[in-house]
């Protein structure tokens, strides 16, 4: 029996991605057909290096050839990646694929924890990160990478002096801690803030990203606004924890991107502190502010619901001594991953479905 690519390419067909709902071949996943003897190789091309159906995908390739074909050939299944986006010729960050706003209704909930770990976590799975610190008055993204002392670099490029952002764990960074004093406090009125995310986005060279996620200060603000009238963003992850006062904060921040006038797609909620579980009982769980708030949030708005972290004292000293609680093998590491990976297959669903995000026009 002689085989073509266009054999393989029919049966293939027949196999869909589970999260994108269209079979392999209609997505341009099916890449690289080589046929030499009994030996077949081809390449399936995921829409991030995060996705956590991998395997699923390759298990049902090799079933759908085999049911086929037989069991006489030997297939060769090389899993790669390539990042969507809908942000095609983009003026601002052209080789930025996708850019997430982390935001929270309120403080205190974990939310830069929560992008530096993402950040991380995906960088780890092979992508490329940046991450902006856009709290500007409280800046802490230097502190948890342990980069306290850094500066970054400036060039010239024409008339223009572009920042290079400082790199650590694989991902880069930019922070107006690297640019004021450790023990200085940053007064600025919401004009000056807003000045400062506008170059961090325009005057910093990010270069090629697959994800650059920006950690926005708590609440709603001109910082938000900024945001979305500098560039188009992709989608937007809530970060809250299960108490009723950071769930109605949380409402109002989820409710914001989803105004007509802004209307940002919400990736999904992320409950953190969801249980307190001791390291000395890594099976027990104490639901110390409630249960299932974020999930139930998520509900509401029918968005997904991304994922749970636990209260855990190694993620506290994590971000105290600058080492990422995901570099450390636990289950704090398990948790971040499967966020990264909940998050990552998100974006590759919303780029798939819905329309591309443009940049906002606020009137005053």
């Amino acid at each position: 029996m002689l085989l073509t690519a266009e054999d393989i390419k029919k049966t293939l067909s027949r196999v869909q991605d589970p999260d994108l709902k269209k079979d392999l071949v209609t997505l341009g996943m099916i890449q690289s057909i080589h046929i030499e003897g009994k030996k077949v190789s081809f390449k399936v091309v995921l829409t991030t290096p995060a996705c956590p159906l991998k395997e699923v995908i390759k298990n049902n390739c090799m079933e759908a050839l085999e049911e086929d074909f037989g069991k006489e050939w030997e297939w060769d299944i090389f899993m790669t990646s390539q990042v969507t986006t809908v942000r095609d010729a983009a003026p601002i960050l052209p080789e930025v694929k996708n850019i997430i706003a982390i935001a929270s209704g309120k403080g205190g909930v974990g939310k830069s924890t929560t992008s530096v770990n993402l950040a991380v976590a995906l960088a780890k799975s092979g992508a490329k990160v940046g991450l902006i610190d856009a709290d500007i008055s409280g800046p802490s993204i230097p502190t948890m990478f342990n980069v306290e002392g850094e500066q970054p670099a400036v060039k010239k490029v024409g008339d223009k002096n572009v920042i290079i952002p400082v790199t650590q764990y694989g991902v880069k960074l930019m922070s107006i801690g690297f640019l004021t004093p450790t023990e200085s406090a940053v007064v600025w009125r919401g004009p000056m803030a807003s000045s400062a995310l506008r170059q961090f986005i325009s005057d910093v060279e990010w270069g090629e990203l697959d994800y650059l996620l920006i950690d926005l200060p708590p609440g709603t603000s001109d910082i938000h606004l900024t945001m979305v009238q500098t560039v188009p963003v992709t989608g937007a992850v809530i970060v809250t924890t299960p108490q009723k006062v950071a769930l109605a904060d949380a409402n109002k921040g989820l409710s914001m991107f989803r105004q007509p006038q802004i209307n940002v797609p919400v990736l999904g909620v992320i409950e953190n502190m969801a249980y307190f579980t001791p390291e000395e009982l890594p099976e027990n769980k104490y639901y110390l502010f409630g249960k299932e708030g974020g999930k139930k949030l998520a509900e509401k708005y029918q968005v997904p619901f991304l994922g749970e972290v636990p209260i855990v004292q190694s993620i506290r000293e994590s971000g105290d001594t600058g080492y990422p609680a995901v570099l450390k093998v636990g289950p704090t590491q398990d948790a971040y991953l499967e966020l990264a990976e909940s998050v990552a297959r998100q974006i590759a669903i919303r780029n798939a479905s819905a329309d591309k995000t443009t940049i906002v026009e606020v009137k005053a």
